[in-house]
C-alpha cells in the first residue's frame, strides 16, 4: 500500500477513488485476519461511507486534506461513538460509547477512514498483545510470534499493510515495543500534546496517544492531526503545533549541530547480540551523516521499570475502580447481594494480569504502605526526570535500542509476568518523564525478525525527532522491507 502522500496525490488526480482504496483495504483485512488477528472489529459499512463522501467532495473540486480518504485503524481503547470500545476485555465486551474521543474526531473531521478497531492487551496491560479477552495477535513477520504490545493489533495491521497508519496508546512503550517488533515507525509524543479525552484510562499520568505508519513522513502527517490544545483534557498543553513535515530535510545539518548521546545505561546485560550489532550499525551511520555522537550517563535509567510498576498499577487500580457492573458494561448474571455481585462481576470480567496489576496498585496506595512504595516511587520518578535534563544540557537527542530482544514466540513468556515487564526497559523511562521518543527500523537479526532503534528528544521536540529519523530512514532499505505473507495468507 503506498504513502498516505502518493494516495492523496493518486485521490485528487482522480487516479484512484477512496472507495477503491478502502475496497482493497477491507480485502486485505479479510485475507489476512483469520491468521493476524490484528483488528477485534472491522467497520467495512462505515467505512466505505466514509470514503464516498471523500470522492463527493472531489467530484465537486473541494480540496481535501492529507488524510482524507486514507484507510487507519484506532486501537480498540479509544472511545468511538456507536462502535464499540473493549479494551480487549469481557469487562467492555458490550460497551458501545455514547460519544467520540477527540482523536477520532479529528480524524473524522480530516475525512479519514476508520476501518475498524485493533486487538490489545486487556486495558492496555502488557507486551505481547496476549493478554486480549478475545484473541491473541500474530506478528507478521512470523505468526508464531507475538507483535508486542499492549498495541500489537495496531502495529500487526501496518506491518501487514491492513492499513497505511494506526493510532496506539503508550503507558510504558506500547507504542515503541511493538512498532520494533513489527518493524514500523511507531512515536509517542510529549505527555499533553495528544488529547486524551475518551481514551480509556489505564496510568492516567503515563498514557499518551500517538501514531504507526511504515514511515517517518506518514507519522508526522497523522501526528499533526491529531495533536494539539483540547479543553476537554485538563492535562492538555495549550502550546502552537508546528508543521511537523517541514522538519523532513533530505540531510541533516551540517556537521556538529545535532548532538546524539548514547546511554550508556542501556548497554548491559539481557541486551540481545544481535540487537546490539544493528544498533551499532545505526549509530555508525547517523556519524557518518553528519550526526555528533558521544556516550551519556542517565544513572537513575535502570529504576525505571520497578519505579512504573508502583506508579501505573496504583493509577490503574483507581482507574479500573468504576468497573463495577453498575453503571455499565459487565454485570455478573447471578449474585446474592450488591458487595457479592461487585466482587463476582470484576473476578469474571478481567483477566489475570489486570487483576495482578489492580492487587499491587491497591497495596501499593494503602494507608500502611504509601509512603514506602507509591511516595517513593514519585521521588524516584523525579530524579529520572532530572538524568534526561542533565543529558539534554549535553545533547540533542538521546538513543538507545527500542526493546532487548526481537519479538519472541507466543506463550514463551506468559507464565513469567517478570521476564515479560523486561521488555520495556528502554522504553518506561521516557513515559515516567513525560518525553517524546520514537522507534524506528534499523535492521533485522539473523531469523529475519525486525530491530527497532529508539530516538528520545526533550520536551516537544517531536519535530528533531522527526527531522533525524527520516534522514536515517532514507539512507537505507529497511523500512521498504516487508514481511512474506505467504504463510498467514495459504
Amino acid at each position: 500500500m503506498a504513502s498516505i502522500s502518493e494516495l492523496h496525490q493518486q485521490l485528487i488526480s482522480k487516479e484512484r477513488s477512496a472507495v477503491e482504496i478502502t475496497q482493497e483495504a477491507l480485502e486485505r483485512i479479510n485475507q489476512l485476519e483469520p491468521k493476524l488477528k490484528s483488528f477485534i472489529c472491522v467497520t467495512a459499512e462505515k467505512a466505505i461511507e466514509q470514503a464516498r463522501q471523500v470522492d463527493a467532495k472531489i467530484a465537486t473540486g473541494e480540496e481535501i486534506g492529507p488524510l482524507a480518504g486514507i484507510p487507519i485503524a484506532v486501537k480498540d481503547n479509544m472511545c468511538t461513538q456507536g462502535i464499540p470500545t473493549t479494551c480487549g476485555s469481557k469487562i467492555l465486551e458490550n460497551f458501545i460509547p455514547p460519544y467520540e474521543s477527540t482523536v477520532t474526531q479529528k480524524l473524522v473531521d480530516a475525512g479519514a477512514v476508520i476501518l475498524g478497531k485493533t486487538n490489545l492487551d486487556e486495558f492496555a496491560m502488557g507486551s505481547s498483545t496476549e493478554n486480549s479477552a478475545y484473541q491473541v495477535t500474530a506478528n507478521p513477520w512470523d505468526v508464531e510470534r507475538v507483535p508486542g504490545g499492549s498495541s500489537g493489533g495496531s502495529a500487526a495491521a501496518v506491518a501487514s499493510e491492513e492499513c497505511v497508519v494506526a493510532l496506539g496508546s503508550d503507558t510504558g512503550g506500547s507504542i515503541r515495543q511493538p512498532a520494533s517488533f513489527c518493524g514500523v515507525v511507531g512515536m509517542k509524543p510529549t505527555y499533553g500534546l495528544v488529547s486524551r479525552y475518551g481514551l480509556v484510562a489505564y496510568a492516567s499520568s503515563l498514557d499518551q496517544i500517538g501514531p504507526f505508519s511504515r514511515t517517518v513522513e506518514d507519522s508526522a502527517i497523522l501526528l499533526q492531526a491529531i495533536a494539539g490544545y483540547d479543553p476537554k483534557d485538563s492535562t492538555s498543553l495549550n502550546v502552537s503545533i508546528p508543521d511537523y513535515t517541514k522538519n523532513l530535510r533530505p540531510n541533516l545539518r551540517p556537521k556538529g549541530q545535532i548532538r546524539i548521546g548514547l546511554i550508556k545505561e542501556t548497554f548491559g546485560e539481557g541486551l540481545d547480540s544481535s540487537v546490539l550489532q544493528a544498533f551499532t550499525k545505526a549509530v555508525e551511520l547517523l556519524q557518518e551523516l553528519g550526526a555528533e555522537i558521544q556516550v551519556v550517563s542517565c544513572p537513575r535509567f535502570r529504576y525505571g521499570l520497578p519505579t512504573y510498576y508502583v506508579i501505573a498499577p496504583s493509577e490503574a487500580s483507581a482507574n479500573l475502580a468504576r468497573y463495577d457492573g453498575v453503571k455499565y458494561g459487565f454485570r455478573t448474571p447471578e449474585s446474592e447481594n450488591l458487595l457479592n455481585m461487585y466482587a463476582k462481576t470484576r473476578a469474571e470480567g478481567f483477566g489475570s494480569e489486570v487483576k495482578r496489576r489492580i492487587m499491587i496498585g491497591t497495596y501499593a496506595l494503602s494507608a500502611g504502605y504509601y509512603d514506602a512504595y507509591y511516595l517513593k516511587a514519585q521521588k524516584v520518578r523525579t530524579l529520572i526526570k532530572e538524568d534526561f535534563d542533565k543529558a539534554f544540557a549535553q545533547v540533542d537527542i538521546l538513543a538507545c535500542p527500542t526493546s532487548p530482544t526481537t519479538a519472541f514466540k507466543v506463550g514463551e513468556k506468559t507464565d513469567d509476568p517478570l521476564s515479560m515487564y523486561l521488555s520495556d526497559l528502554m522504553t518506561i523511562p521516557v513515559n515516567l518523564a513525560g518525553l517524546p521518543a520514537l522507534s524506528l527500523p534499523c535492521g533485522f537479526d539473523r531469523q529475519g525478525l525486525p530491530i527497532g532503534m529508539q530516538l528520545i528528544g526533550n520536551v516537544l521536540k517531536e519535530g528533531l525527532l522527526f527531522e533525524v529519523a527520516h534522514v536515517y530512514e532514507q539512507s537505507n532499505n529497511w523500512y521498504k522491507r516487508q514481511p512474506q505473507l505467504d504463510k498467514v495468507i495459504f
